[in-house]
């Protein structure tokens, strides 16, 4: 996607100095800010402090994180240690672990003094997939808008609603639940999109909003507990979220709040759909259940962060001295509330059948 004209992927290796570069996430939507990565450290950090955010970018960074540890000791054990620090980092996002498990996979085979070079090169290669994996899922989500638009007789504008930020800057290009989204524009259907703030830290209004701008797609951001009123009003006519890790069988774990959406869309009789690459399956569960909630700093719901008037970053508190908060990251979201899950494959129900369908060779 674009920057002020400019390309750019939201992590990508220097061709001139050889530096991991990634984009500073926690600077937007005030600040662009490109950032090195020269060290494990620095990629575990990264990741843990959300200077990049986004199950499939997350696994991405990872990767490259492996690349700088072995790039000054290529041995068993440290690929090993490196392996353990980053997975370690956030838990609920299956891409970090897909990335690293599929690396050390084909890595361990190799000679030590093969085996800095090839990470690097498999690292290139996740990133690549995860573009053409991303563009593919906008292709097949263009279909169901399209489809609207149609029912609509090509009339007015379809308004989808999402939470959370599932756009390139959560990937490393296209984005997932804004990748239909895109290309519908590009193809000059109206699309009008209600971007759900996400509290505790403003994805929706920091990120989501910034690519909408950046890309001319027209919006208009809300508090995360309008999205049922404008359901109810006629204003909203699908919902397209993502997922940090969906279940063999469908349920889908996202960014705390999704679950309320897709509550008031089953209500109102809206279809829900997930946007998801398949590295963000995990086929070694059923039970959403079982999939291990991020609980975050408090600090994270107590405090704010933006633009004060003189133009500078800035950090407030919101709340009482006395109250303590929680601050559970994610929710899990049952299938029966899902009308479908987009992947790059196709389009399938959330159900353990319509996965195997579309991943006959990763069924259980």
């Amino acid at each position: 996607m674009k920057v002020q004209g400019k390309p750019y992927r939201s992590i990508w290796v220097n061709n001139k100095t050889g530096k991991v570069e990634i984009i500073d996430q926690t600077k937007l939507p005030h600040e662009f800010s490109v950032t090195q990565l020269t060290t494990l450290d620095d990629a575990a950090t990264a990741i843990r402090k959300m200077w990049v955010r986004g199950a499939p970018l997350v696994g991405a960074t990872a990767a490259y994180g492996l690349c700088l540890a072995l790039e000054k000791n290529a041995s068993i054990s440290t690929m090993a240690e490196a392996i353990k620090l980053l997975l370690a980092t956030r838990p609920t996002a299956v891409n970090l672990r897909w990335a690293l498990e599929s690396m050390q996979e084909k890595l361990k085979l190799l000679p030590e003094s093969k085996r800095s070079k090839t990470a690097w090169k498999l690292a290139a290669e996740i990133c690549d997939e995860d573009v053409e994996i991303n563009s593919a899922i906008g292709d097949n989500g263009f279909k169901i808008i399209q489809e609207i638009w149609n029912q609509k007789n090509q009339q007015g504008t379809v308004n989808i609603l999402t939470h959370c930020n599932a756009g390139w800057l959560a990937t490393v290009d296209w984005g997932t639940a804004l990748s239909p989204i895109y290309k519908a524009h590009d193809a000059g259907i109206p699309v009008h999109v209600w971007v759900d703030e996400t509290r505790p830290r403003n994805r929706g209004s920091n990120l989501t909003a910034w690519e909408l701008s950046s890309h001319e797609v027209p919006h208009h951001i809300i508090v995360d507990n309008a999205g049922g009123h404008l359901m109810q009003q006629g204003e909203v006519d699908l919902c397209i979220v993502g997922t940090d890790r969906t279940t063999a069988s469908g349920n889908v774990c996202n960014k705390i709040g999704t679950y309320l959406k897709a509550l008031a869309a089953k209500d109102n009789n809206i279809p829900f759909y997930v946007a998801l690459p398949s590295p963000t399956i995990d086929w070694q569960i059923d039970d959403g259940n079982h999939i291990p909630i991020e609980q975050r700093d408090a600090g994270e719901v107590s405090s704010i962060q933006g633009k004060n008037r003189r133009g500078k970053l800035e950090t407030i508190q919101l709340t009482p001295d006395e109250s303590p908060a929680t601050n559970p990251a994610f929710d899990v979201t049952p299938s029966r509330l899902v009308t479908g899950l987009i992947t790059e494959r196709g389009v399938c129900d959330a159900s353990q059948k319509g996965l195997a369908e579309l991943f006959p060779e990763k069924a259980i």
